[in-house]
């Protein structure tokens, strides 16, 4: 087979001054809120700078940034991170977009990107020209593992490189072309192309005798709209043949064993594990004695759901130095076990919900560090009308993140969501994928068929996560029905499976997970200062990472007393946390003309909050009791805008909430994270910390940032501090004295991730209303209670526990004059 040969580059560990590094280390360290160190922010030259990697080695954190399509490398760089929190880069880096690591145990060498660093810390580099493509895994070989390592492109080029001289040999080519030039052919050639289905190849992983690649796209415009397309695959090879096995055609991320960077230590029988996900919910693959075997997770956030693989940056399975390994994926952290076998499948538990984009993470210093993509000066295709026209940040840029490990078990409460069958055509006493059945407090059931006769489902339970099934419950669902189950908390059980008793064209089970959301109050101390409707004297204005390379962040301030604009100033903050006045009158009238903040994207009337979507779509929000939230008088505020990779933050109505990019399901699949009393003007990310404004003028505190002439101030701090707001809750609802039309359902109104829920109903007219609930945020209506009113007598109803969904709405049998109106406590 072709050979191909490559200069190296040895030296130790070089650095260049540049303005990404600090001077000299201090005495004293760097400055650091909520965990974000600013002067270790990195920068590329590109539409994103993410963390391909995060790995301590040699005495350092050794880091990787890539750009977001750079097969031939990029001004991103290879960085050390040095005890006193210290950022050097790598002279020689050569940028890509990498976010492979491994260590190779023989050898005593870390692996990451296309940089080999010994032991010592000494440097060599696999260049773009050896080993083209953007290098996304490294496996243990085959045959000669002691000598030779795998490393895998997202375009599935596959490559042995000799650890001891670097010699690069090509296995299968990368594939920029994205199968259009193969030819009928793709192994008629002298390196064959592997020739998948899907694209932006993730994970790979050795063992039980195959080489196993996950991908998580699929290159098609298709896939840029819908995230229920088929997407992705997860494929093996024997190591010698040309052609690979596709396993299970569905998106699929990491692929780890028990032996994570190292390798397993028993590769022909230790288990290989993959994680992935479709739109019904995660799928966890289990290589265990030869056999695949699959399992499903519910899903946190639905942020990382398109099917072109774009939003999903970098979940991994991770050893973290605990019992455990840590697992990331859809925006939940995950307790993992080693020993995670089909004999022994217990442990997989929900520890808390976050929102970060975390490339990678590891132990480093008794700190959990998470590498993160925060800032990326292109949108790519998330955009829509409600953040208006403003410009991203000037360049992109991200950072890491330092916290305890307990903060996995701190943020926000686990939520889960996803089904076994989404009107998926069921064969008779055929089981459904187990279900993950353990981990969370309050658990409920929705099934579904369109039969024309009723269908019994049993429910089956795996209660030792031992592979033994026992029956738990039988449902009958009649036809043209649907039927939500609660599931007892105390029912022991680690899988769950549903079985028809008869064949169905279309079968749902959806399942609705949640933990109690208990938040501590004086966790919110954090956020003294901010403005709230009380507030007379404070600061205001807009913000962005500035462009030119100048790495700081503008900031277009007033300053109010007594509610008059007594000042008015451009502002710059940079990485030392310095905000100064730079008297810069052109770059204040860009950014005030380029940051506006959008006006008449959202409708507030007496029922709630009325969002219309680019598609023209309607859908309500709730708004909060409190006097600041209703009053109206803050002027315009930021609604929506991108805080972290492809992740927008909608704020209305006193609450936060996680917006999915329209291709991931938009604003059908929003989920609220917090509500409050303040009154934030704007919000962005800079050097991994998310900025406020609208500060009060005498407030101190470790994340107020005063500028130097005293008249403006920023909060700071990370996006995931808005958990220590207080939980979400509001009131409202589609109709306030609405005159409604007999037969014509309301608009959607949220109900996900809300736990006490009342409802208020009244007509001037005798009427029943039909309430129906969308179960799975794709339009999926179901009732579930009808109500008669009599006229003029306002009838309060509890939803049900059990009852859960995205959406609730309600049709009225009469045309009358109604209120249905909903407190979230």
């Amino acid at each position: 087979m072709q050979k191909m040969h490559i200069a190296t580059t040895l030296a130790v560990v070089a650095l260049v001054c540049a303005a990404v590094c600090p001077g000299p280390a201090s005495a004293q360290p760097p400055r650091s809120i909520s965990g974000i160190y600013p002067n270790l922010a990195y920068w590329n030259n590109l539409g994103e700078c993410g963390t391909g990697a995060v790995v301590p080695w040699a005495g350092k954190l050794w880091v990787i940034t890539y750009s977001p399509h750079s097969p031939k490398g990029s001004s991103d760089k290879l960085y050390s991170v040095t005890k006193d929190m210290q950022l050097e880069p790598f002279a020689d880096s050569v940028g890509g977009t990498p976010a492979n690591r491994m260590i190779h145990r023989e050898t005593n060498q870390l692996l990451i990107g296309p940089y080999v660093i010994s032991h010592e810390g000494n440097v060599r580099v696999l260049t773009p020209e050896a080993i083209p493509g953007r290098l996304t895994g490294n496996a243990r070989h085959l045959f000669d593992p002691a000598n030779k390592v795998y490393y895998a492109t997202m375009e599935e080029g596959l490559y042995e490189v000799d650890m001891n001289s670097l010699e690069v040999t090509p296995l299968f080519q990368d594939d920029q072309s994205h199968g259009s030039k193969l030819g009928p052919d793709p192994t008629a050639y002298e390196v064959p192309f592997a020739a998948l289905p899907g694209y932006h190849g993730k994970g790979l992983y050795s063992g039980q005798g195959r080489l196993i690649y996950a991908n998580n796209g699929e290159y098609s415009k298709q896939a840029q709209s819908r995230p229920d397309v088929p997407s992705g695959c997860l494929a093996e090879w024997d190591g010698k043949s040309k052609t690979w096995n596709v396993v299970r055609r569905n998106q699929f991320t990491d692929v780890r064993g028990p032996g994570d960077l190292l390798g397993n230590p028993n590769p022909e029988t230790d288990p290989v594990w993959a994680i992935g996900w479709d739109h019904r919910s995660l799928i966890l693959m289990l290589l265990d004695d030869g056999e695949w075997v699959s399992y499903r997770l519910p899903k946190a956030s639905h942020c990382y759901d398109g099917a072109h693989g774009w939003n999903t940056e970098w979940p991994r399975i991770h050893d973290i130095g605990e019992e455990d390994f840590a697992m990331t994926m859809h925006g939940m952290f995950w307790r993992f076990p080693k020993t995670f076998t089909k004999a022994n499948s217990a442990g997989i538990a929900p520890r808390s919900t976050y929102l970060k984009v975390i490339g990678d993470y590891c132990r480093w210093n008794d700190q959990l560090v998470f590498g993160c993509d925060d800032a990326a000066q292109s949108e790519f295709l998330n955009t829509r009308k409600v953040k208006g026209k403003v410009a991203g940040p000037g360049q992109s840029h991200s950072n890491l993140w330092f916290t305890s490990p307990d903060i996995l078990d701190q943020l926000g409460a686990p939520l889960g969501r996803g089904s076994v069958w989404a009107a998926d055509p069921v064969q008779a006493n055929d089981p459904s994928d187990p279900f993950l059945f353990s981990g969370f407090q309050h658990r409920s059931l929705c099934l579904l068929h369109g039969n024309k006769q009723p269908v019994t489902f049993t429910l089956q339970v795996d209660r030792e996560g031992n592979d033994q099934w026992s029956e738990l419950t039988q449902i009958t669902v009649p036809a043209g029905e649907t039927v939500w189950h609660a599931l007892d908390a105390k029912e022991p059980g680690v899988w769950l499976r549903v079985v028809a008793d008869q064949a169905c064209d279309q079968a749902t089970a959806q399942f609705q997970y949640r933990n109690d959301d208990i938040r501590n109050p004086a966790d919110a101390a954090i956020f003294n200062g901010v403005r709230t409707g009380d507030s007379v004297n404070y600061s205001e204005g807009l913000v962005r990472v500035r462009g030119d390379r100048l790495q700081t962040l503008g900031f277009a301030a007033m300053q109010v007393e007594d509610g008059k604009v007594v000042h008015e100033g451009m502002y710059e903050l940079d990485g030392d946390l310095k905000l100064v006045d730079i008297k810069d009158a052109t770059a204040l009238k860009w950014t005030r003309d380029n940051i506006a903040i959008p006006e008449n994207v959202l409708t507030i009337d007496d029922a709630s909050i009325l969002y219309i979507d680019d598609n023209g779509n309607r859908w309500r929000l709730p708004k909060q009791k409190t006097s600041a939230a209703k009053s109206g008088d803050f002027g315009p505020v930021r609604i929506s805008r991108e805080v972290a990779t492809e992740r927008d933050l909608l704020h209305c109505g006193g609450s936060f909430y996680e917006l999915p990019a329209r291709n991931a399901g938009g604003i059908a699949k929003v989920r609220p994270i917090c509500s409050h009393p303040f009154a934030i003007h704007d919000y962005c990310s800079y050097r991994g910390m998310m900025v406020l404004t609208g500060v009060d003028t005498n407030a101190e505190s470790e994340h107020i940032i005063r500028s130097e002439d005293g008249r403006v101030a920023v909060w700071a701090g990370v996006i995931d501090d808005l958990w220590k707001l207080g939980k979400p809750v509001g009131q409202g609802g589609p109709w306030k004295e609405t005159a409604v039309e007999a037969g014509v359902a309301s608009d959607p109104y949220l109900l996900t991730g809300y736990d006490q829920r009342a409802l208020t109903a009244s007509s001037d007219k005798a009427t029943d209303l039909q309430l129906e609930v969308d179960i799975d945020g794709t339009g999926n209506w179901q009732t579930f209670e009808t109500l008669s009113l009599e006229a003029n007598q306002p009838q309060t109803y509890e939803i049900p526990s059990q009852v859960q969904g995205y959406w609730i709405r309600f049709t009225s049998t009469n045309d009358a004059t109604m209120s249905a109106q909903l407190t979230y406590e």
